[in-house]
């Protein structure tokens, strides 16, 4: 597909980026190459193609989600740089 260079200092300006005048020629050739792969890509037969999330298949690495002990106050608070009575101690942020 053919990519004038009127059209390539439109998506430039749209996407707010400065193509110095020799470039817009290499850049038109580029993306005029990039739009007829992608136009080849849509002739691509796909009607018995099921729609997919993902191109390979993929399964949940994660552990079983199960009820666990809980730490008291005084344990989570053990490695805080500063704490009191079970609380956290922090910098003031309010006046």
């Amino acid at each position: 597909m053919k990519i004038s260079r009127d059209e390539v200092l439109h998506v430039a300006k749209l996407a707010r980026l400065h193509i110095e005048g020799q470039d817009v020629d290499q850049f038109a050739g580029q993306l005029g190459g990039i739009l007829d792969y992608v136009d080849s890509l849509a002739r691509v037969d796909t009607t018995d193609v099921p729609p997919t999330s993902h191109a390979v298949a993929t399964k949940n690495a994660f552990r079983k989600d199960e009820p666990a002990g809980h730490l008291n106050a005084e344990e989570a608070a053990a490695n805080a740089p500063e704490s009191e009575d079970g609380y956290f101690i922090v910098p003031k942020v309010i006046e």
